[in-house]
């Protein structure tokens, strides 16, 4: 199964472009979902979340539909927290766990998160406090990229986030891998030039050119003959340039798979 989907779904700069005039945020959802098999849920990175949020989203998508979480900022950036915060948050996604709408939880850690012994005992951290949920990893730094690290992701059953993004020295690249049972693409654009100087969302303002979603057909048929589950994200979320690729990216998938 392949899942496409946007980062978020909750934007104001999407009606018109996406959402009909008029519409109040807490029904966007149920609209979303109307369109799309998957979602991100981001909100959960600036805040702990609570109960009520995906008893919320429960309600408002299909038996079908998919979201991943992403970890809390202090999980991955600060890195201040640990078992208790852990066993929060899952209670927190619980009504999405046991309805088997949770795909994964999404560890999206920050350029700084350099590869050392360190940083390599906190992911073993990571996958304990979270046993017997699925874990995908998005590293921004290059250092990263090496055969020992694609081996621990494998051994501790965490998945490895390919992700597209600008050809900024020192990000990871184009890498297509999978390191378990999920696999996870996330489409960033590729505004160079805002990437490092913009303001707020402005590195993620990018429209996707038909040519290079084509280029990424053949590497998705890849990694869903390895896992048999793929969720394509795509995060250039400004004026609904997300939802804009990921229906183009549907309709080249059903085409050529």
């Amino acid at each position: 199964m392949i899942y496409i989907g946007t980062a978020g779904y909750s934007y104001k700069d999407w009606i018109g472009p996406f959402y009909p005039q008029g519409i109040k945020s807490s029904q966007m959802l149920e609209f979303y979902a109307k369109h799309f098999s998957f979602v991100e849920i981001n909100s959960s990175y600036y805040h702990m979340p609570g109960k009520q949020l995906f008893e919320s989203i429960n309600r408002k998508t299909g038996d079908d539909f998919k979201v991943a979480v992403k970890l809390f900022s202090g999980f991955t950036h600060e890195r201040n927290t640990g078992r208790i915060e852990a066993e929060k948050f899952i209670y927190a996604v619980s009504p999405v766990l046991e309805s088997g709408k949770l795909a994964c939880l999404l560890a999206q850690f920050p350029y700084s998160f350099h590869y050392n012994d360190e940083n390599r005992d906190y992911l073993k951290y990571l996958r304990e406090w979270f046993e017997g949920l699925e874990i995908s990893v998005e590293f921004r730094n290059h250092g990263w990229i090496r055969k020992e690290v694609i081996e621990l992701l494998r051994d501790y059953n965490l998945g490895f986030v390919c992700v597209d993004e600008p050809a900024v020295r020192g990000l990871i690249g184009k890498v297509t891998v999978s390191t378990s049972r999920i696999s996870y693409v996330r489409m960033h654009g590729r505004n160079t030039a805002k990437w490092y100087g913009g303001e707020g969302s402005d590195r993620y303002n990018y429209l996707y050119s038909m040519d290079e979603l084509l280029e990424w057909v053949p590497r998705i048929k890849e990694l869903e003959g390895e896992t048999g589950f793929t969720i394509i994200s795509f995060n250039n979320h400004p004026l609904g340039k997300a939802v804009e690729n990921a229906r183009a990216m549907a309709s080249l998938l059903a085409e050529m798979m």
